[in-house]
């Protein structure tokens, strides 16, 4: 199955810690944050990659192409740059359009490390969407789902702690959710989900692995910190 691979934001936040290079990029002891996602992406079986991009795009595809001799040599890959920005959910289109996508996909967040997901969402169906709990959800928003693991509902960012679930950035969608796609920007969170909601559509598949965002210093010293120390990531809490 092909990953989507969402890498075109700005990076605005992390630019006080990683101020030239896109965020994806961004150095973990000597190597780039995108180096160990890929190997982590093979290392779960995934050979075919389209990264979607759009800021500061020429220094990712010259990472890519420095890349397909070694390790993406083997596996097929494509890299589309927008020309405007166009959100998460006009990326995801753009992607199938431009790829001529006719299966299911699946996509991901590239400044977000989970510990797992594919495995998982290849035996799911689409649309789903990896969910993680964690003690603290006050800086993604949350959601919430019934029993039989159908969302209800996401809440938005709030200024007081607490714990629950949230969007771990990583799904399963079906191409026919972008077929009457109308060229402009639009987000997967504020735009496509609510409807799937309202459709009884949208599955939340549970995780309890490793999960960090990149997107703000303090959590990229922190993920830089574990890999210098030879520690693994710690499991969500």
């Amino acid at each position: 199955m092909r990953l989507l691979v969402l890498a075109g934001g700005f990076g605005t936040r992390l630019r006080s810690a990683v101020a030239d290079i896109p965020k994806a990029l961004a150095p973990v002891g000597d190597v780039p944050f995108l180096q160990l996602q890929i190997d982590h992406w093979l290392a779960q079986g995934i050979r075919k990659f389209a990264f979607l991009l759009h800021h500061q795009a020429d220094q990712i595809i010259d990472f890519l192409r420095g890349q397909l001799d070694g390790q993406l040599k083997n596996c097929q890959v494509d890299w589309l740059v927008e020309m405007v920005p166009l959100d998460t959910g006009g990326a995801l289109a753009f992607g199938v359009k431009q790829l001529d996508l006719s299966d299911d996909f699946l996509f991901v967040n590239a400044d977000t490390w989970l510990g797992g997901g594919v495995v998982e969402l290849i035996r799911a169906r689409a649309p789903s969407l990896v969910v993680m709990r964690l003690a603290d959800v006050s800086r993604y928003g949350q959601v919430f789902f019934d029993q039989n693991h159908l969302v209800q509902a996401f809440a938005e960012k709030e200024s007081l702690a607490s714990e629950g679930w949230i969007n771990g950035g990583m799904g399963r969608l079906s191409v026919e959710l972008f077929r009457n796609w109308d060229g402009k920007r639009f987000s997967l969170e504020r735009d496509l989900y609510p409807l799937l909601v309202k459709e009884n559509r949208l599955t939340a598949i549970p995780l309890a692995t490793d999960f960090i965002d990149i997107g703000i210093p303090d959590d990229y010293q922190r993920f830089c910190d574990w890999v210098a120390s030879g520690r693994q990531l710690p499991l969500c809490n």
